[in-house]
């Protein structure tokens, strides 16, 4: 749990990095694909050759979980605000809890009560009015939500089986997500909009080794610490996180800080009930 605490903070940073200095300025097929071409970099020292079918199931892990995520999650930002982007991604415990329950092949019972105080304490925190023509940015950033959740959830899985230390699984984690946005770059890509300043490719170095390769590292392997009622809840904390960090180094401004302490009160609420169940269920 506590590394999961550690890369939410690390995380906190990334959505006010990418809406100030990224979005509309640098084309979102090309920020993505950078990221993930430098997290693939880290992991290059630690390939490990492995059975094509092995290695197939790890690409698709990263293609999904953060390729994807990614590519939709850049292109919510031309139609959401920022606070409606986090706002939006309150389903992410609820996706969590049912690939979970999926994977497992069991029936919903107390997995759900969790995530639901989870996804209720940051909407008590984050809800905003929204603006006119949202859904296309609704259904967007709740494909990047599914996405990462069935990312999360199937590399927990994928863990029982495989040998690999983590650190070698990520190479081809990261690859599979390089191989998806590549392919998307090439695709669409408007290349006139590249990386131009000094603080633009600062930006993506800090967005791809820092948060991409060592966040998600640190991540996957802290979601196989935890149970997964425990895990659909980490995926909220990035709510208050983030407006804390927005507030202190961006000068965000915050009204009501009754909300945001109720709704982190939902969310501690919803860790304390699932601190009982084992860390190696579904």
């Amino acid at each position: 749990m506590p590394l999961l605490w550690i890369i939410t903070l690390l995380w906190a940073f990334s959505f006010s990095l990418i809406g100030a200095y990224l979005s509309g300025q640098v084309d979102d097929y090309v920020a993505v694909t950078s990221r993930m071409l430098l997290a693939l970099l880290i992991f290059v020292p630690f390939f490990r050759a492995v059975p094509w079918r092995q290695a197939s199931m790890m690409m698709a892990t990263g293609a999904i979980e953060i390729g994807m995520t990614y590519l939709f999650l850049y292109q919510s930002y031309h139609y959401l605000t920022v606070p409606e982007l986090l706002l939006f991604t309150i389903f992410t415990p609820l996706y969590v809890s049912l690939f979970a329950d999926v994977l497992a092949r069991r029936w919903p019972k107390r997995l759900w009560a969790p995530a639901l105080l989870a996804v209720a304490g940051a909407a008590v925190i984050r809800w905003t009015e929204l603006s006119d023509g949202y859904w296309k940015g609704f259904m967007l950033i709740q494909a990047a939500n599914a996405c990462f959740a069935f990312g999360q959830v199937w590399y927990r899985h994928q863990s029982r089986s495989n040998p690999l230390p983590h650190r070698s699984r990520f190479f081809w984690f990261f690859l599979g997500a390089a191989v998806m946005s590549a392919g998307a770059m090439l695709l669409w890509a408007d290349w006139t909009k590249l990386p131009a300043t000094p603080l633009q490719w600062g930006v993506l170095l800090w967005l791809g080794i820092i948060t991409s390769g060592l966040g998600y590292l640190g991540w996957s392997y802290g979601s196989t610490q935890v149970n997964a009622q425990q895990l659909a809840v980490m995926n909220n904390m990035l709510i208050p996180a983030g407006i804390l960090v927005n507030v202190m180094f961006w000068h965000g401004h915050l009204q009501d800080w009754p909300r945001l302490l109720l709704g982190c009160i939902f969310m501690v609420l919803a860790l304390w009930l699932c601190r009982k169940q084992p860390s190696k269920t579904a």
